[in-house]
């Protein structure tokens, strides 16, 4: 029984990497995660990284799904040790023939008011809005937070204004 096991789990392996990198009119998005946290941690982010492969710009717009009461694009600026949230509200410039990275103490997909609780080994869908290559669901697995505690955690954006101020380490 053990050997049949290992055997499904070696032919699905695959299917789970190439799950993350997702192809959609030009654009290739690789490893939406977002990290498991705990239940009394209301916000949290979604990174990932955008491919842009046209010779056309194009521009992530908006970002729905059910994940969280509201879903915002948010960028980081750092000043004098604190990390100011503030939403992206023109969208996100992907460069013909460039790449974007959504990632902790940067830009993000801000998940304000979590609706079920981020567990490490799952995952929820999100959809991405393009202005130019429209909508484009992915899945965003949940993964346990490497290394020690970031101040990019948004445990403490409480106030859903994208205006919260977070010490930095």
């Amino acid at each position: 029984m053990f050997r049949a096991f290992f055997a499904l789990a070696l032919l699905l392996a695959p299917l789970s990497v190439e799950a993350h990198d997702i192809k959609h009119k030009g654009l290739m998005i690789d490893h939406p995660h977002a990290f498991a946290l705990p239940p009394s941690v209301p916000n949290g982010a979604v990174y990932v990284e955008i491919h842009n492969m046209t010779e056309e710009a194009d521009r992530l717009v908006a970002v729905k799904g059910d994940a969280a009461k509201m879903l915002q694009l948010h960028t980081t600026i750092k000043k004098d040790g604190v990390a100011k949230m503030r939403q992206i509200k023109d969208g996100i410039a992907v460069p013909a023939g460039g790449t974007v990275t959504l990632k902790q103490g940067g830009m993000h997909i801000m998940l304000l008011g979590i609706q079920e609780l981020l567990v490490e080994g799952t995952s929820f869908p999100l959809t991405l809005v393009f202005e130019k290559a429209g909508d484009l669901e992915v899945s965003v697995a949940v993964e346990a937070r490497s290394g020690g505690h970031s101040g990019d955690d948004h445990s403490n954006h409480g106030d859903h204004s994208g205006h919260e101020k977070h010490k930095t380490e």
